[in-house]
């Protein structure tokens, strides 16, 4: 008859599920909370209780909250023909943070990664299919991320969508803003050129400075003081 683990081991064990946590992390992380964090620990145990019994998934968004609808589901101010996919809801804050995008979003939960045995069970497929069938959704944007694990993902997706009357795109990627070609890495300056854009007239306001420049320019008896 197996014994059963002690306390310490037991506590042990429960900490290594957390990410990047392997049992030399997960037996100081016990020692800390044992030893000095104990009023801590209560906390931590009670938050972990309460989120456990509040918090679900959206209804339909698959985000996590504590009622039937997450806030940007149930605000009438969003666009709701335009979906944006994202692997989990932290990549949600990110984009709402960027303030570009004002239409909805779906949360996979998950990404496809064959190397780490997660097939297309691991995002939530079925929710997504359900979401689109109940929506007026016409333009989809996939927001995975540039990663094996999100190139995957975003394929599996494309094949999803492929017959499906959606305007279907995947975020660009290239050389980030501000940053100079020459400390670009060659995959990166590569996929800036392959997912190069038809350039658009300059408004007058930038062709007025431009030729204010090239003015001063002409008339500096040394240009490189500018």
């Amino acid at each position: 008859m197996s014994k059963n683990p002690d306390a310490f081991v037991r506590l042990i064990n429960a900490l290594k599920i957390l990410p990047n946590v392997g049992p030399k992390s997960a037996q100081r992380m016990a020692y800390q909370l044992l030893q000095y964090k104990r009023e801590e620990a209560q906390e931590l145990v009670d938050a972990l209780q309460f989120a456990l019994r509040q918090v679900q998934h959206c209804r339909m968004c698959n985000t996590f909250c504590e009622g039937d609808l997450c806030e940007i589901c149930a605000d009438e101010k969003r666009d709701k023909s335009r979906l944006m996919i994202v692997h989990m809801p932290a990549d949600v804050s990110s984009m709402e943070a960027a303030n570009c995008h004002d239409g909805l979003y779906f949360v996979l939960m998950g990404q496809v990664s064959p190397a780490q045995g997660m097939d297309i069970s691991a995002v939530a497929l079925d929710k997504l299919v359900a979401r689109l069938q109940a929506s007026d959704i016409e333009e989809i944007i996939i927001a995975t991320n540039f990663t094996a694990e999100g190139d995957a993902t975003a394929y599996v997706l494309a094949e999803l969508f492929k017959n499906l009357p959606y305007k279907v795109s995947r975020l660009a990627r290239g050389i980030p803003l501000g940053g100079e070609m020459e400390y670009v890495d060659a995959g990166t300056l590569a996929q800036a050129v392959y997912d190069r854009r038809n350039v658009k007239a300059p408004s007058n306001i930038i062709w007025n400075t431009c030729g204010i420049v090239l003015m001063l320019i002409r008339t500096t008896p040394n240009p490189s003081i500018i």
